[in-house]
């Protein structure tokens, strides 16, 4: 390797870990979220080009910040062994797509989108939560399954008990369970469903409860737990990985006294003979 590329190679990873480089990228980042949703508003439509020179030059920008950051490391290969890089990698080539193109520019519209999740590999705290929600999808699956399975046993029961009430929220199962989904995010579902269901079965309130009380107490209260589970689990091992981080470097720090003072030991060696 030669010493060339070792001192740009520094230097590029001096800028990538610069506070102010990484301010200015997230800064990049929301202004190009803000200037897609400018193109949402037809009073933009005079500064069409305007705008398109800002996404060029944001472009651009992004462009140069990822070669940075790949001729920071070492080895190309270690760039792409960060699943958070090739993440920002793919984006960023996504949005190469030229908007110009008649036939790709909604894809290419749809594609810059996209770049407002950048946000979430430049912010750590954003990055554990997203891999601790990523994390807890397993285990919010079986949740998940015991609750379609509560849904389905209701959606059932109501579908036989209350048919007769409404044939458009009880007609059959599906439709049952509809119902209980509006019923279970609270959307009108006192005045639409409650109300029309007691005036022919004063006790059905029971039902409503008892399937309130299973939804959104118990299983919400669930899934939040296993996010919580799973996100101060992911803050330990951060907080172990940075303490081993820490430890390999204070022992290769105390490596190179060590070195340092036998190389100082020889050479007084060598003096001591040349006196003597």
């Amino acid at each position: 390797m030669s010493t060339s590329f070792t001192t740009w190679q520094g230097r590029f990873e001096r800028l990538r870990a610069n506070k102010l480089f990484e301010t200015c990228v997230i800064a990049i980042i929301i202004l190009s979220a803000l200037l897609i949703g400018a193109k949402t508003y037809e009073e933009t439509s005079r500064f069409e080009q305007v705008l398109l020179v800002f996404d060029m030059a944001v472009t651009a920008f992004f462009l140069v910040e990822i070669l940075i950051r790949m001729a920071a490391e070492r080895r190309l290969r270690d760039f792409f062994k960060k699943g958070w890089n090739v993440f920002d990698f793919l984006i960023v080539a996504a949005s190469l797509v030229p908007l110009d193109d008649s036939e790709m520019v909604l894809l290419a519209r749809l594609l810059r989108i996209f770049r407002v999740l950048r946000l979430v590999s430049m912010i750590p705290e954003l990055r554990v939560l997203m891999v601790a929600l990523f994390k807890s999808i397993p285990r919010m699956g079986y949740v998940a399954l015991l609750m379609f399975i509560i849904f389905y046993i209701y959606g059932a029961i109501g579908s036989f008990l209350f048919h007769g009430v409404d044939e458009k929220l009880w007609g059959n199962i599906a439709l049952a369970m509809l119902t209980l989904f509006q019923v279970a995010t609270f959307e009108s579902w006192a005045t639409a469903v409650l109300y029309p269901t007691m005036e022919h079965y004063p006790y059905a309130w029971i039902y409503f409860l008892t399937f309130i009380f299973l939804n959104a107490f118990i299983f919400l209260n669930m899934m939040i737990g296993i996010v919580l589970d799973v996100m101060q689990k992911e803050s330990v091992q951060i907080e172990l990985e940075s303490g081993q981080g820490e430890a390999a470097e204070l022992h290769g720090l105390r490596a190179d006294v060590s070195a340092l003072r036998e190389q100082l030991s020889r050479m007084e060696a060598m003096l001591e003979r040349r006196e003597g």
